[in-house]
């Protein structure tokens, strides 16, 4: 058991000596990870709508 608290006290000591962000800046970082997901997406979409139809006229 004592392992377990001395543990746990060391988990507290560590989290203690985080430098965690600003909300601002968690919700600037937030949206350009969502920004840039959908800069990909619609690269990926416009990228496979154009092999799909470059190989439907390769078929036909």
């Amino acid at each position: 058991m004592k392992v377990l608290i001395d543990y746990l006290k060391d988990v507290r000591l560590e989290l203690s000596k985080v430098v965690w962000p600003k909300r601002a800046e968690v919700i600037r970082l937030t949206l350009t990870v969502f920004a840039i997901s959908g800069i990909i997406g619609a690269y990926v979409g416009v990228l496979d709508f154009a092999l799909t139809k470059l190989l439907e006229f390769l078929i036909s």
